[in-house]
């Protein structure tokens, strides 16, 4: 029996101004682990006459990571935060009870010729953290633990596996892995896995079980601890996984609980503009989506 159970190939959405590629949720799996919303943003080029804005929008019961393959975004957000996001760096903001944040493109950079790549991600947050209070934390490339086996390249971008630990401060057991490879590989990481777990291909190839898969497809296995795969040469792969929560989590536009009625509360609470503002970055914003009939 194959070890596969759901191949996710990425749907194109608009988030504003931006395109991008939905990975998850996807209709028959809504969550891999804690991950509850993957986007592939990019690669795109944005001419001298425009730029990425994200206007200011809000969220709850969820942390988000952002990891830039190229390009660079200022995050801003209602608890003060003001931080460049560059490529190997990671954002993780977490929202807990309600944060408001934007993404744009540098001052320094609005004016020139730029390029976006990247990975936005949410994470569900455990129950009894899910009305916590919001923060934010930036890890530098360098902090991030990475190792190497061979031609084989590993870097732990967040949560816990292979003994290592990333210092992103994770509230759940997961984890989120690169690996790249120069060479054709086979890799066997079963054993250095658990809970649920998710393989996403960023370029180059896999094959499993006699099958080849390209790039712009996640791959959700049956049981993490037989993720076995062969890597083409020049192939970067993305995992993420881990335990998956025991509460049903529920979305709503940018929120994420397992309460329907918090979720409804935020809603009116966005549409009512009754959120912490982003000082310097609230004179716009985006509005609740209306349903369209």
């Amino acid at each position: 029996m194959s070890n596969i159970q759901f191949i996710i190939e990425e749907r194109v959405v608009s988030i504003g101004n931006f395109m991008v590629g939905r990975l998850l949720p996807f209709r028959q799996k809504r969550m891999v682990g804690p991950f509850i919303f993957i986007d592939h943003m990019g690669p795109a080029k944005i001419n001298e006459r425009e730029n990425f804005d994200v206007l200011p929008h809000p969220h709850i019961g969820l942390s988000t990571l952002t990891f830039l393959f190229e390009g660079s975004i200022m995050h801003r957000d209602s608890i003060g935060t003001q931080m460049e996001i560059k490529p190997g760096e990671v954002n993780w903001m977490t929202a807990g009870k309600g944060i408001v944040h934007s993404e744009r493109t540098p001052e320094y950079l609005r004016h020139s010729t730029k390029y976006i790549h990247g990975l936005q991600i949410w994470v569900a947050l455990p129950k009894a953290l899910e009305q916590m209070e919001p923060a934010f934390h930036h890890t530098d490339e360098n902090e991030i633990p990475t190792w190497t086996e061979g031609d084989v390249q590993f870097k732990l971008i967040a949560g816990e596996a292979f003994g290592k630990k990333s210092p992103v401060p994770v509230y759940s057991p997961l984890y989120m892995l690169e690996i790249k490879s120069s060479t054709q590989q086979t890799i066997q990481l079963g054993n250095e896995l658990y809970g649920e777990v998710g393989l996403y291909i960023l370029e180059g190839s896999v094959e499993i079980e006699g099958d080849t898969f390209l790039p712009k497809h996640i791959l959700i296995a049956n049981d993490s601890k037989l993720c076995q795969f062969n890597m083409a040469a020049n192939t970067t792969v993305y995992l993420f996984g881990g335990d998956p929560l025991p509460e049903e989590r529920f979305i709503d536009w940018n929120f994420v609980s397992s309460s329907k009625v918090i979720l409804q509360e935020a809603k009116e609470k966005w549409i009512a503009q009754t959120f912490d503002k982003i000082q310097g970055d609230d004179q716009a914003y985006v509005p609740y989506p209306s349903i369209k009939k």
